[in-house]
């Protein structure tokens, strides 16, 4: 029980952290969705978007954030 309560609480400060850093993201306006490379479609009233260099950009990170925190995270336990 205590490795699974542990585990909770890492999950939480995950989630804390990407929380903000979604929030920093918004205030300081980076432009996500709207990167060169993104596809934008308007027909009428219709919108369709193909955000392809956002999604390789977030790919990117998480790859990176979750290589990082696997190489931290003890095998043993």
């Amino acid at each position: 029980m205590e490795a699974f309560g542990r585990l909770l609480i890492q999950l939480g400060l995950l989630f804390l952290f990407l929380g903000v850093i979604l929030w920093l993201i918004g205030r300081l306006g980076v432009p996500f969705g709207r990167l060169p490379g993104d596809i934008v479609i308007q027909k009428g009233n219709v919108t369709c978007m193909f955000p392809i260099m956002t999604s390789l950009l977030l790919s990117l990170l998480l790859t990176l954030i979750l290589n990082l925190l696997a190489r931290g995270w003890p095998m043993g336990e």
